[in-house]
C-alpha cells in the first residue's frame, strides 16, 4: 500500500479560482469559454501553494452537463485554459445532476477520496476550499480542514467551516500560516 503522507489543496472551480455568473442571489459557472475570466490573485496563491509543497487538486461540480446545457468539450476547454495560467495538479469534474445517485457528485467526498487514493495524499493533512455547501461538507465528510469563501449569496450553509475568507489569497494565507504553525509544533525539540 502507498504510504499517505502528501498533502493536498482541493479547489472548487467557480467562485473560487474563475468568477461565477450571479444571477438572483445565486452562482452558476459561465457558460462560454470566453467568459472564463481567472479572479485577481489566483494564479499567485495557487504558485504559493505548489511552493510549499501541497499538491493542488480541482474538484469541481458541472451538472450542466448532464442536464445539456453544457457540453462536456467546453468544460475541457476551460480547464485546458486554466491550466495554461495557473500550476493545477489535476481537474477532477462531476458531471452528474442530483437524481444520477453517483459518488462524486459534491456534497459526496468521491472527487477527494479517489484524487487520495490515485495520488498517495492524506486528506486529514488536506484542505477544502470552495464557495458553496456542497464544498464544505465534501471536504468535511473527506475529513478535510474546511475554508469557506464568502461572497454572500442566498444560498443554504450547512456545517460550519473551520476557517471563513473572502477570496482564494485569503485561503492561502491561513492554509500557510496553520501549516507554518503545524509544522513548528511537530519540530519542536523542547
Amino acid at each position: 500500500m502507498q504510504a499517505t503522507s502528501h498533502r493536498a489543496v482541493f479547489l472548487d472551480r467557480d467562485g473560487v479560482i474563475n468568477r461565477p455568473v450571479v444571477r438572483d442571489g445565486k452562482p452558476y459557472p459561465p457558460a462560454r469559454l470566453e467568459d472564463l475570466d481567472v479572479l485577481p490573485g489566483v494564479p499567485e496563491a495557487v504558485a504559493r501553494l505548489h511552493d510549499a509543497g501541497f499538491r493542488v487538486v480541482v474538484v469541481t461540480n458541472q451538472p450542466d452537463i448532464a442536464r445539456g446545457t453544457q457540453r462536456r468539450e467546453i468544460v475541457d476547454a476551460m480547464h485546458a485554459r486554466l491550466a495554461s495560467v495557473l500550476s493545477i495538479d489535476e481537474f477532477r469534474v462531476c458531471d452528474h445532476d442530483d437524481g444520477d445517485g453517483c459518488a462524486c457528485r459534491k456534497p459526496k467526498a468521491g472527487m477527494l477520496e479517489a484524487a487520495a487514493r490515485e495520488a498517495g495524499l492524506s486528506l486529514p493533512a488536506s484542505f477544502m476550499v470552495g464557495d458553496r455547501w456542497r464544498d464544505v461538507e465534501a471536504g468535511r465528510r473527506a475529513g478535510c480542514t474546511t475554508i469557506f469563501v464568502d461572497w454572500g449569496y442566498r444560498d443554504r450553509r450547512s456545517g460550519r467551516p473551520d476557517a471563513t475568507v473572502r477570496s482564494l489569497p485569503d485561503a492561502v494565507d491561513w492554509i500557510l500560516s496553520r501549516s507554518q504553525v503545524e509544522s513548528s509544533s511537530n519540530h519542536d525539540p523542547s
